[in-house]
């Protein structure tokens, strides 16, 4: 899909979409505990979609309808042998999941498109490898074998804290107590908390055993539940960075005591009004592209903590230097450190790359709300936002959408 965004201003009250991050956390535990749950406020996005399908796979029986899911949960154990969880494009889907399909000692395997089979899975690899449990992989899937054993794992805590909370799901439920220790770094730190708590939501204990390490008492049951997905800071810093264009925007639905670690942007975004900041992403790496943009709109700014960003639906870094050059800012990537230098935004000169990631091409979104542009491959929003261009028309932005790439 082709978008093409006239130059505008944004004005209007809007509601936060749903926390996709949490909306995976809850509906994965609603799908593994005893009886019928409830989860209500979900959005219907394709990474949502993949972590329903998946549960399915394993046995979950659910309705979606108006953003309320029900379903009846599973014991991921007694899945067949051979089954097969599609996890689309979905990070979050194929790492929560793996773990899960390791209590078995069926073989399950675990597909995906795009980038999602290069994205990093070593962390469960080593594991497999150094207890003697099956892993072959390919270029569009993972096929494990266990059964996975109660114990204690050291796994890395800079790579991604996806790994952390798939192990977290799938612990409890050995018979005996298990313990992580995270060699540090600890990179988001808030994304653990948040399925922590998620866990507890549930009535499955695990906690914090210090600044580097986790607690999980083994035999525990996922007891159902009717819980509400919050709003979601990660796509509500698109809606609210459209005032650093000169919108005139509010946004509701956002907790204030919100784990989400992306809850900082409205402090990053004063920060960048101010001149041009010094910024670590290392908690909340999924607000680099929407920061670029803002750099780019204000003073320019300096963002530490940006490995990761290379590990995404796309290399972030490389991709939003290569779009902000369209519109006359030079963008300088290093190791782990990226420079969004001060200039004056252009329209620009041709169109714009999506790069299939979701959050690249919301970041262009914004900047094109100020000089106008088409983007390419702007479908990528389905990922995480599928209504985000409508929600955009609603804030009297005019939005042209066409089904095909031109």
């Amino acid at each position: 899909m082709t978008v093409t965004i006239r130059p505008g201003t944004a004005r209007g009250t809007v509601a936060a979409p749903p926390s996709k991050s949490m909306a995976h956390r809850l509906l994965l535990c609603a799908g593994l505990a005893r009886g019928t749950s409830v989860v209500q406020n979900v959005a219907p996005s394709q990474d949502i979609l993949a972590t329903l399908d998946c549960l399915e796979a394993l046995g979950a029986r659910y309705t979606f309808e108006n953003g309320v899911v029900t379903i009846a949960g599973t014991d991921p154990v007694r899945a067949a042998e051979g089954t097969l969880l599609p996890c689309r494009e979905s990070g979050s889907t194929l790492r929560f999941f793996l773990p899960l399909c390791l209590l078995s000692d069926r073989e399950r395997t675990l597909s995906g498109s795009g980038k999602l089979l290069s994205r990093p899975l070593g962390v469960y690899e080593d594991l497999c490898r150094a207890r003697g449990l099956g892993y072959a992989r390919t270029e569009d899937s993972v096929t494990v074998r266990g059964p996975l054993q109660a114990g204690r794992y050291a796994i890395p805590g800079g790579i991604s804290s996806q790994f952390v909370s798939g192990l977290l799901f799938a612990l409890p439920l050995l018979p005996g107590s298990s313990a992580l220790e995270l060699v540090p770094p600890v990179e988001s730190r808030s994304y653990i908390d948040m399925t922590l708590q998620a866990l507890g939501a549930y009535g499955v204990s695990a906690a914090w055993a210090g600044e580097h390490a986790l607690s999980i008492p083994g035999g525990q049951q996922y007891q159902s539940r009717t819980l509400r997905v919050e709003g979601d800071y990660s796509n509500g810093a698109f809606l609210e960075a459209l005032n650093l264009a000169g919108g005139d925007v509010t946004v509701t639905g956002l907790d204030p005591d919100s784990l989400q670690g992306d809850r900082v942007y409205g402090d990053y975004f004063a920060q960048l009004q101010k001149g041009p900041a010094t910024l670590d992403l290392t908690d909340c790496p999924d607000l680099g592209p929407v920061l670029f943009a803002a750099a780019a709109l204000l003073h320019g700014g300096v963002f530490t903590g940006t490995r990761r960003l290379k590990l995404k639906e796309s290399d972030r870094g490389a991709a939003m230097a290569q779009e902000l050059a369209k519109f006359g800012i030079v963008l300088d990537q290093e190791a782990d450190r990226i420079t969004v230098r001060p200039g004056t935004l252009r329209p620009p000169a041709v169109p714009l790359d999506g790069h299939n990631d979701h959050r690249i091409v919301m970041a262009l979104t914004l900047l094109a709300t100020r000089t106008g542009g088409t983007i390419l491959g702007a479908q990528a929003v389905n990922k995480s936002y599928p209504d985000f261009f409508e929600t955009l028309s609603r804030l009297e932005l005019e939005v042209e959408e066409h089904a095909m790439d031109q």
